[in-house]
């Protein structure tokens, strides 16, 4: 495979009324030369590859994967998009798949993922190519995902910082994440009412196992669902108050901690500590 290096012209704005963004898919395509450089080498693409690419549009970022990959899998849910793609992607390894990401089997040998993806479901398509903490999906080497920049900054946040939420744990449990660069709106077309960002995420076992992966995960959602207050009042539910500052003390944490304060360590470690506690 020919690895191109030398810059891309200025990705054009299609202006079929035919292939106009829709709002309905959350349509936003990027035509950035320098992101879509970016995006390119956080991939870290070797010619063994087999890509997945959700949502390629009108396929600037598919162009520039397919002379570096052995196999690039395209899914698009648009039929008009579908029927550009068909056209003009003439490539004998682009594989395209009409349909959407959250209704289809993962390809199977795929090994990476590359893509700008729909912002209205972000949940859901990390869960499709992470799994949860309880049923993991380690299929893929890498994900390099085009995110809104919101959700970026909590994939790569750590504990203490204001972005870290209830997500940060989950992923970070499940991969190591890496924030690449913030995406401007002008970036695209049409402009999104958000900023963006390019986020790597490296799949991988759990580094601390948490016995109970979906108490861990009731956990998480109690510790976080208001931020402001101390753990030991969201987990209430859970765990006399009184009870859980021992706990939290002997595992050298203040009693008056946060959820936003724990590492992902430290909230496997209180989960297993919980449970022995309910358990006594």
């Amino acid at each position: 495979m020919s690895h191109p290096d030398k810059p891309i012209s200025e990705n054009p704005i299609p202006t079929s009324t035919k292939i106009r963004p829709r709002k309905q898919f959350g349509q936003h395509w990027l035509r950035s030369d320098e992101v879509l450089h970016k995006i390119l080498r956080a991939g870290q693409l070797k010619p063994s590859d087999r890509i997945l690419e959700i949502g390629p549009g009108t396929g600037n970022l598919t162009r520039l994967l397919l002379p570096r990959v052995e196999m690039l899998t395209a899914v698009e849910i648009d039929w008009d998009l579908c029927e550009k793609l068909r056209k003009t992607m003439k490539q004998s390894n682009f594989h395209l798949i009409e349909g959407s990401i959250l209704e289809i089997p993962l390809p199977a040998l795929a090994n990476k993922v590359v893509a700008n993806i729909p912002y209205n479901i972000t949940g859901e398509i990390l869960k499709k190519l992470l799994g949860t903490l309880a049923e993991p999906i380690q299929q893929f080497e890498q994900i390099v995902l085009l995110v809104q920049k919101e959700i970026g900054d909590r994939l790569a946040a750590k504990a203490g910082h204001k972005a870290y939420n209830a997500l940060s744990v989950r992923i970070q449990y499940l991969a190591d994440c890496e924030f690449i660069c913030d995406v401007p709106a002008t970036a695209f077309y049409p402009p999104p009412k958000v900023n963006s960002a390019v986020v790597r995420i490296m799949p991988r076992p759990p580094i601390t196992v948490a016995s109970d992966p979906k108490f861990l995960d009731r956990l998480l959602t109690l510790g976080f669902a208001t931020k402001r207050k101390m753990l030991r009042n969201n987990l209430i539910s859970e765990i006399d108050r009184d009870r859980l500052v021992e706990i939290l003390e002997g595992m050298g944490i203040n009693g008056q901690v946060r959820a936003e304060d724990l590492n992902v360590a430290q909230w496997v470690a209180l989960s297993e500590a919980v449970i022995k506690s309910k358990n006594s």
